[in-house]
């Protein structure tokens, strides 16, 4: 009856220190959040707004998907006319492209450390001509929309890849932002 009575005591208390002890950490974990504050409904947007969608291309292997993953950054960024945003896009896309390719790395290093957001949107038309074969050849499902401004560059035309069939120029941003059309889908 002792030992019955001392194995019931133990368990209550260990039931006891778990209760009391998750209501402790939460306390401090909230205690530890204060000064978290909701961001406004016009930030939600924006940060929405200057961050790709989930892609529905798929490909031969993780390192295209990383290039492609990384090319939508920049081009998005470029959209949003944030020079800084693109230069960082743009090193991690150098990062990602690796030795394997090194022309097309020292491409996306030279857009990385252009001096500014046009010098940025001229070698990312050139990054993004490199890019086509490796694009066009790694795609196993899904689709690339290969868009076109003919009004980029003094009327010679630019082009890019985007995973949307929507329009948002890299070369204009806001000012000329639908400016553009699909001449491509690649599959």
């Amino acid at each position: 009856m002792k030992l019955q009575i001392i194995v019931l005591f133990l368990a209550l208390a260990f039931l006891q220190a778990c209760n009391s002890g998750t209501k402790t950490d939460h306390a401090t974990e909230m205690a530890n959040h204060t000064d978290v504050e909701l961001n406004t409904p016009e930030e939600v947007k924006a940060e929405k707004a200057a961050t790709p969608d989930a892609f529905d291309a798929s490909f031969a292997d993780g390192i295209t998907a990383t290039v492609y993953q990384y090319y939508l950054k920049l081009q998005m960024a470029l959209v949003n006319s944030d020079a800084d945003d693109a230069k960082s896009a743009a090193g991690n896309l150098a990062e990602a492209i690796g030795d394997d390719k090194p022309a097309l790395r020292d491409l996306a290093r030279e857009v990385a450390e252009a001096d500014d957001l046009e010098g940025v949107r001229a070698r990312f038309a050139e990054l993004t001509t490199g890019l086509e074969p490796l694009f066009t050849d790694g795609i196993t499902d899904g689709v690339i929309y290969k868009q076109y401004c003919p009004m980029a560059f003094d009327g010679a035309g630019g082009n890019w890849f985007s995973d949307v069939s929507d329009i948002r120029n890299p070369y204009y941003g806001d000012k000329m932002l639908k400016c553009g059309k699909v001449v491509a889908e690649i599959k």
